[in-house]
């Protein structure tokens, strides 16, 4: 029986960087990173395409473009991908991959590493071989970051820790699976769902267009209504962080429904990481829950909400469209 075949796309990121004297920068390519886990020929016959080699605080929505074309031109040839990724952006390339190629039945695996490859006391190895072992997987599907023994769904990963090896969690969602001996174990429900999408999805729903005009807007007490006009010019959408589970000020009223009212799109959300939003609990939030323009982004993550306004908005800019669009949920970014 032949082994599965897994492509390893890299990008850059600390797991390929070195010190050169003015800071680690991103060095090694994705067949020398390669080259440090040879027990990945044991799982899986494994090519490698370099795509780009940056820092992934320098990534890019164009990047995250690049990342799903280069896996869709090969998407056919391998049973799993693995991109190697700065964790910094991780988040947002795994939400922007999970909307750019929805319901995959070939997994889309990235990961990355706290420590560059070459540090002789690196996560980057463990990582590595454990994301090759879960893409070679045949219950594997869809996108997903695997990162210290875990396996977290691509829409509800958020790096929690700086430093640490188990540096991201998974935001109001189980974990999909951890990998425990070189063993994949799944949630149960995971993998009853996991099974029922295989035997229907055959190929991805795949997308090209961003719209890059989104911006991140997390309020701060005494926040100026004026911020909204000057936004005006450069950005389509807001994405709001209120207070707890959906505070806005007072001072904030007209400026919001002035933006939202000129045809733009802003979407709710809380900048409490945990449990999500509910507009209809407060008098101060109330206001804004039931206008067609204002839409809410419950418990995603905002890495998630950023990377689906920006397809939701590249795919159209009808409102009814757009919220259908916006509502639809996708690799487990909210409930059905």
């Amino acid at each position: 029986m032949s082994k599965p075949r897994v492509l390893i796309v890299a990008t850059g990121g600390t797991i390929a960087s070195a010190e050169e004297g003015s800071g680690l920068t991103p060095q090694l390519t994705g067949d020398e990173l390669a080259g440090y886990v040879p027990e990945i020929a044991q799982l899986a016959d494994v090519d490698v395409v370099q795509v780009m080699n940056i820092d992934s605080t320098n990534m890019r929505p164009a990047d995250w473009q690049a990342i799903g074309d280069a896996i869709l031109a090969s998407y056919e040839d391998y049973d799993g991908f693995v991109v190697l990724h700065g964790t910094d952006t991780m988040a947002y390339t795994a939400a922007a991959l999970s909307y750019l190629i929805q319901d995959s039945p070939r997994p889309i695996v990235l990961t990355g590493s706290q420590q560059p490859m070459a540090n002789p006391f690196t996560d980057a190895r463990l990582n590595l071989f454990q994301s090759v072992l879960y893409a070679a997987d045949s219950a594997s599907r869809d996108v997903s970051v695997v990162f210290g023994g875990k396996v977290v769904a691509g829409t509800r990963a958020r790096k929690q820790r700086t430093m640490s090896f188990n540096a991201f969690t998974s935001v109001n969602y189980p974990d999909l699976a951890l990998i425990r001996n070189n063993r994949i174990v799944r949630a149960v429900e995971t993998s009853v769902a996991q099974a029922e999408s295989c035997a229907i999805a055959t190929e991805p729903r795949v997308y090209h267009d961003l719209n890059e005009r989104v911006f991140v807007l997390k309020l701060t007490p005494e926040v100026n209504p004026h911020v909204f006009e000057l936004l005006c010019e450069d950005y389509d959408a807001i994405i709001l962080e209120t207070f707890g589970i959906g505070g806005i000020p007072d001072s904030l009223h007209d400026a919001i429904f002035g933006w939202v009212d000129s045809g733009r799109t802003l979407v709710v959300t809380t900048q409490v990481p945990e449990e999500g939003l509910d507009l209809g609990v407060y008098e101060v939030g109330r206001a804004y829950a039931e206008h067609p323009g204002i839409l809410k982004g419950d418990d995603m993550t905002c890495e998630a909400l950023v990377a689906k306004t920006m397809w939701a908005l590249g795919q159209t800019l009808e409102p009814g469209e757009l919220r259908e669009l916006f509502y639809r949920p996708v690799n487990h970014d909210r409930l059905a």
